[in-house]
């Protein structure tokens, strides 16, 4: 059974043209990923209000970076037992240097499940050693960048 339960997610990038990425281990799957922040979104709350808030939770970054620029990605992954098949909302966020990157208030799941982040330089994305996603990360920042040009 697949679970489509609304979500939204931010691709942020900082003055050097790195994109932050979440690192996450599965334990059910066994499986660890990157992933850029994001989560569900509550029930009353927009999708821009979501990524917001989920921006801010997962990395204490704020979320007024967040911009009213998004594309829809469609996703079909596992994570811890669940199948989700859904389309989210992928929104844009930068920032003019690199700012720090501490989670302000992750759940207690998800705080046995972070392993942390890291900037990363987008032509690296395909060479991490661990997967990314989507896999289609990168066509999903060229056209978030394109369309905040």
């Amino acid at each position: 059974m697949a679970d489509g339960r609304p979500a939204a997610r931010v691709l942020c990038v900082d003055g050097e043209g790195r994109v932050l990425l979440l690192r996450w281990h599965d334990p059910v799957a066994d499986r660890t990923f990157w992933e850029p922040p994001g989560g569900g979104i509550e029930p009353g709350e927009t999708d821009l209000d979501a990524a917001r808030r989920e921006l801010w939770e997962e990395t204490g970054l704020p979320g007024e970076a967040v911009e009213d620029l998004w594309t829809p990605v469609a996703r079909d992954f596992h994570w811890l037992g669940v199948h989700y098949v859904k389309t989210e909302r992928f929104y844009l966020a930068r920032f003019d240097a690199t700012p720090p990157v501490a989670s302000a208030a992750l759940t207690p799941g998800e705080r046995g499940t972070y392993r942390g982040h890291a900037w990363h330089p987008r032509a690296a994305l395909a060479a991490l050693p661990e997967p990314v996603e989507p896999p289609g990360l990168p066509r999903v920042l060229d056209v978030l960048l394109r369309g905040a040009s």
